[in-house]
């Protein structure tokens, strides 16, 4: 028999009823599911943490992937904003961590270490919010940590109801959920309810719900690097609303599902195949031909 699906909604409800934080109610469901500590568990995100940091750091190189197709994005934009002259229409904190979440997109692309957080396509989402809010936000280390307990439960659950394979949902499955965790995570850092962490969770899958999953010569490269710089916003974009007060029609398990929905209902052709999209445009299909000849 099927077991019941793992719900947000109920575990908010759970948090709301004990009066506890999101991060709280989360650390005492893992602790007991991992039969660990909670300063074990805490150690273990800090671990990560680091990783993330480094994953940024290396991108931010300017480093290449092996392919030649990307790479240095993340610095251009970091260097071009470091200009008095320049606009800065997105404001630090969201331009920030855009330019992280490339950062680590060009660093996976070139092989360097990284979370997939929660796959290597959508890796840099997570670290690009969460590095972003700690420097403008002077968020700590363990708020980080308990940050990171919260996006691993959005993503359990997402993993759970739906899918986090861009194979099998398209990118609203990848880069969309990574959007939704960090968005989650967010909220939760930022000193939100379980409520408005959900709220979160539904405002950013609205937004990327049917995003396909199209990458040129099936690298994990165009477009996938530049939506995670997106997907960074997109997060940010729905903490804000949440924090604000704004409230989703649509509640945060039933926006999972319904990104599932969506994801059956793609062709095969825009799950990860190159089989169109982005993938099957003339630039790229020229490119790939020259590439694997």
């Amino acid at each position: 028999m099927r077991k019941e699906k793992l719900s947000l909604n109920k575990w908010i409800s759970m948090a709301e009823e004990k009066g506890q934080t999101l991060q709280e109610f989360l650390l005492d469901y893992n602790t007991e599911q991992l039969e660990c500590t909670r300063e074990e568990l805490l150690v273990k995100m800090e671990e990560m943490l680091k990783v993330m940091e480094a994953s940024i750091a290396f991108g931010l190189t300017g480093v290449r992937s092996h392919s030649g197709l990307t790479g240095g994005d993340a610095k251009k934009v970091k260097e071009a904003s470091e200009n008095g002259a320049f606009p800065d229409v997105l404001g630090a904190k969201v331009k920030d961590a855009m330019i992280y979440a490339m950062a680590v997109g060009e660093c996976n692309a070139a092989m360097g270490r990284i979370v997939a957080a929660p796959t290597a396509g959508a890796s840099g989402v997570l670290p690009g919010v969460f590095a972003s809010l700690k420097e403008h936000c002077h968020l700590s280390e363990r708020t980080l940590a308990e940050g990171l307990v919260v996006a691993g439960g959005i993503g359990l659950v997402i993993a759970d109801r739906a899918s986090l394979a861009g194979a099998t949902g398209g990118c609203q499955a990848e880069c969309g959920s990574a959007a939704a965790m960090a968005a989650g995570a967010a909220v939760a850092m930022l000193g939100g309810s379980p409520t408005q962490v959900g709220y979160a969770v539904a405002i950013a899958f609205k937004n990327v719900l049917g995003l396909v999953c199209d990458p040129v010569a099936g690298l994990v490269e165009v477009p996938c690097i530049k939506r995670n710089g997106s997907c960074a916003v997109q997060a940010l974009t729905a903490a804000e609303l949440a924090l604000a007060g704004i409230t989703s029609f649509i509640p945060a398990d039933e926006a999972i599902d319904a990104m599932k929905s969506v994801g059956d209902s793609l062709p095969c052709a825009f799950k990860e195949t190159a089989g169109g999209g982005m993938a099957t445009t003339p630039t790229a299909l020229a490119w790939a031909k020259k590439y694997f000849s």
